[in-house]
């Protein structure tokens, strides 16, 4: 969006480009794209009288384009590894942001984008959280055995 007066917004569009091209994994890119969703709805209220025309409809559409994947994944990925409860929250979640942002476009007020920030803030962070929880396990099962010595022993470090 070229309207934001952010002057630190190149550098994040650059460092947004290298993440994703060297992202390890699925969930930490859909955590970067959910936050660079937020950052675009952020330029919006913080610019909001000065944002140009069609600004508010390009973040809603970018927006709804991140929660419709999640939805058609929860819907069709049955055997993803994601129980039913999970997939049927994620189904009722976008739900009610694709309302929202149906509310949001018939009658703009900057207020109403702070629930889609919060709840794109809030699965980001479960995402990420998931995977250094992934990273960590991985972590664990790969790393050495580390040396056992006995209580009282000493290591000799006198050259």
């Amino acid at each position: 969006m070229s309207y934001n007066k952010n002057p630190y917004a190149k550098a994040t569009n650059a460092y947004d480009t290298n993440a994703q091209a060297h992202t390890t994994s699925q969930r930490e890119l859909e955590a970067r794209i959910l936050l660079k969703s937020n950052r675009t709805m952020q330029a919006l209220i913080d610019n909001w009288d000065e944002r140009p025309r069609d600004a508010l409809e390009d973040a809603m559409t970018y927006n709804r384009q991140i929660w419709v994947l999640f939805y058609d994944t929860a819907l069709e990925n049955k055997d993803g590894g994601r129980p039913n409860d999970l997939r049927s929250n994620i189904v009722n979640l976008a739900n009610f942001i694709f309302k929202r942002e149906i509310d949001i476009l018939a009658a703009p007020q900057k207020e109403k984008l702070n629930i889609l920030i919060s709840i794109n803030r809030e699965i980001s962070a479960g995402l990420m959280t998931a995977q250094e929880n992934e990273d960590n396990q991985a972590q664990e099962h790969t790393a050495p055995p580390v040396e056992q010595r006995p209580p009282g022993s000493t290591t000799d470090i006198s050259g």
